[in-house]
């Protein structure tokens, strides 16, 4: 059988995965405002898609053409490949603009217009008072135009370096004779709102939002007249989209900080992934930019609507009722925190697990705040990958050495697009006195872990904190994560070890209870496989149930399916790329797949075993990815509480059961929703939201009884 019928390619699986993300924005379940939000999600996840996965198969398919060793190679397939890719992005490209404007037309039923000023109908100049052209004219004078400075494009222009990959312009054309000055203008948009929200007329019930790029191309003779001569004025939209790679060189005199800062720099000038520019930009501008870019290949560039950079329609105000976007959840106490004086007698009581959104984030950083000043604790370890902007974390790991603890960190300088923050946050936190550490300069380090030493009754105990996602507080009212809290004394002095293997990578270290990448993970999951596929072979129930964000590693995927093949049944949750195809006679029948997008961003790691009955189950930071199993540092932990597991089980089966938001995973990967048929409607979110009400109530009143 051929790897192409055995094995769904990543990219496009990913591609796959992002059409879902439009699907919310097409469904007209989801309230409106979510639904733009939702667009401007997709095109966030295009734009990275572009900057990464793209420039990796257009990175590959060069390096193939430069093998001197290799010149008479047929790199064809490479290239059909890619414009496979391409094709795909064009047809979801061309599903975008319709449902954008259907989500616009919406927006102006609900009484609020979004006006885009077209030249040709000319928008402003019909649909605006005199009031408000005036109340434009103000505000484009005091708030914008002094964060305006154009290019002014000559022979001597490098204009790659003048484009940042996250910035959009207006490449402007002044026409004189026939002579015409080439200009570039950044719209201001971290300076100024890109939303401009215009007064109300009085009696006007309809809210008017215009886009900044329109307002400046609306002022374009402000900015240029009177320096320059010109009988002709227009600009169009721009937007470059760079390889996010860049190489770090191994310099032994540059420390990593160093070196990251360098390679930040680097990506600056990196090769265009991707050229979007407005479809009704005139022939001549397009032909400079392909020649002052040196973009040679057809398929980087990309024509589209006048708006670039969609993606800030993640923030798109609601200005209606509030009906129009989502009603966030209440997020719940956990009752076996918040029963106790402190974290650390909760944690004593038993273990503590808690599953974001749904429980407060603030469990977790009451854990490390009050460790902060406990004089019992001695030291405090984190691992940090991605964190918030105004990070209580980090300030109460600063608190922690004024009160005298030892306090160690290990920054992931290499966390993609957040390098420049923590390159920031390892500087702040070195001044600050805390012992700074960037982990294997070979792997990344992605794990969640956290632990706390105390001295109690003159012993030394350790509390440990597992978790499948980010300490980002932001992040953890979005995306869905379970942490794990232990006193575990085996367990514990495992997480320790791991910041030991973390600091002296040469040193070996026994892990019987964590699953550790990349020391112990592959051979720890193909055994647990291989355990289900000996319990089928003995005609007992073999089963699997998994979730992770990706699942493309090969090995793994090898060994399900000589588990279904075996009669193993696996059923999996994958949110977004699965190279793993399902149904497949003889090799997959035993395999069902979903991928839930919602409200919510899925994230956790989930892994469970039948295990004859005495279910093995697991959270995790890794996903079935290569470079998760073997080129990372990443950790799993078993939930042993009973009623801890029966939980984490109890979530997923209500999962399975979504017949609102659940798509069918299939050979094909054209996103079927499963159908609720004559079954109850079921939105897992939601269930999952008051399942986990019912339990904390059965928590309050169990913890209650003890008293």
């Amino acid at each position: 059988m051929k790897d192409s019928r055995i094995y769904f390619d990543k990219e496009l699986s990913w591609l796959s995965f992002n059409e879902r993300v439009l699907q919310e924005a097409q469904d007209p379940n989801v309230p409106l405002i979510e639904r733009i939000r939702f667009l401007g999600i997709y095109s966030s996840n295009l734009d990275e898609f572009f900057r990464v996965r793209v420039a990796n198969v257009r990175r590959k398919i060069l390096l193939a053409q430069a093998d001197i060793e290799d010149t008479q190679a047929d790199h064809s397939a490479d290239q059909e490949f890619l414009d496979e890719i391409i094709e795909k992005v064009t047809r979801l490209t061309d599903k975008f603009q319709p449902i954008a404007n259907q989500a616009f037309k919406e927006l102006a039923d609900n009484n609020i217009e979004l006006l885009f000023n077209d030249e040709k109908s000319k928008v402003f100049k019909k649909q605006l008072t005199k009031k408000q052209k005036n109340w434009l004219q103000t505000f484009f004078n005091h708030q914008v135009i002094r964060h305006i400075t154009p290019i002014i494009i000559s022979s001597n222009t490098h204009l790659a370096r003048c484009l940042d990959d996250d910035g959009i312009y207006l490449l402007v054309g002044l026409k004189q004779a026939d002579d015409v000055q080439l200009a570039l203008i950044e719209i201001p948009r971290e300076e100024v709102n890109r939303f401009i929200i215009l007064p109300k007329d009085k009696g006007e019930t309809v809210q008017r939002v215009l886009m900044l790029d329109d307002i400046v191309h609306y002022f374009l003779d402000d900015i240029f007249s009177g320096i320059f001569e010109y009988e002709d004025i227009d600009a169009y939209s721009v937007k470059l989209t760079r390889d996010a790679e860049y190489d770090l060189n191994d310099e032994l005199d540059q420390s990593l900080l160093d070196k990251m800062s360098r390679g930040l720099k680097q990506r600056l000038h990196a090769a265009p992934a991707r050229l979007g520019y407005d479809r009704h930009m005139p022939q001549y501008m397009l032909k400079f930019l392909k020649k002052a870019l040196k973009v040679r290949d057809e398929n980087n560039l990309v024509p589209g609507v006048r708006y670039r950079h969609f993606k800030d329609f993640i923030s798109f105000p609601n200005l209606g009722d509030e009906s129009l976007e989502k009603q966030e959840i209440e997020a719940l106490d956990s009752q076996r925190f918040v029963h106790f004086n402190n974290a650390f007698d909760a944690i004593s009581n038993g273990d503590v697990l808690v599953y974001y959104p749904y429980h407060k984030f603030r469990h977790f950083t009451d854990f490390v705040r009050q460790a902060s000043y406990d004089p019992a604790v001695t030291h405090i370890k984190i691992n940090i990958y991605r964190v918030a902007k105004k990070s209580e974390i980090i300030h109460s790991l600063i608190e922690a050495v004024k009160n005298s603890k030892q306090v160690t960190v290990v920054v992931e300088l290499r966390a993609r697009f957040d390098e420049e923050a923590n390159i920031g946050w390892a500087k702040r936190m070195k001044d600050a006195g805390i012992h700074v550490e960037f982990g294997i300069e070979s792997l990344k380090v992605h794990s969640k872990l956290c632990i706390v030493t105390r001295i109690e009754n003159e012993k030394v105990v350790k509390y440990a904190h597992i978790g499948t996602g980010n300490f980002h507080e932001k992040n953890a009212r979005i995306y869905t994560d379970f942490s794990l809290f232990t006193k575990h004394k085996e367990i514990a002095q495992e997480v320790d070890n791991v910041f030991s293997f973390i600091a002296h990578s040469y040193k070996r270290f026994r892990f019987n209870h964590l699953i550790v990448s990349p020391l112990t993970s592959r051979r720890r999951l193909y055994q647990l496989v291989d355990n289900e596929i000996a319990l089928a072979q003995e005609n007992k129930v073999g089963a699997i149930t998994l979730k992770v964000n990706n699942l493309v590693d090969k090995g793994l995927i090898d060994r399900l399916y000589k588990a279904s093949a075996a009669g193993v049944k696996i059923r999996m949750i994958i949110r977004g790329m699965c190279s793993l195809v399902p149904g497949i006679s003889g090799v997959s029948d035993n395999i069902d797949i979903i991928s839930i997008v919602d409200q919510f961003l899925e994230h956790p790691r989930v892994m469970v075993f039948n295990n004859d009955g005495d279910q093995q189950v697991y959270i995790s930071s890794a996903d079935w990815m290569e470079r998760n199993i073997d080129q990372r540092v990443e950790v799993g932990c078993p939930i042993y509480d009973p009623v801890l597991k029966t939980r984490i089980i109890d979530v997923l089966n209500l999962q399975f059961q979504d017949n609102q938001k659940a798509r069918i995973i299939n050979a094909t990967q054209d996103n079927t929703y499963v159908k609720a048929g004559k079954q109850e409607p079921i939105r897992s979110q939601m269930a999952i939201y008051d399942y986990l009400l019912a339990q904390e109530k059965l928590d309050k009143k169990n913890l209650k009884a003890l008293e």
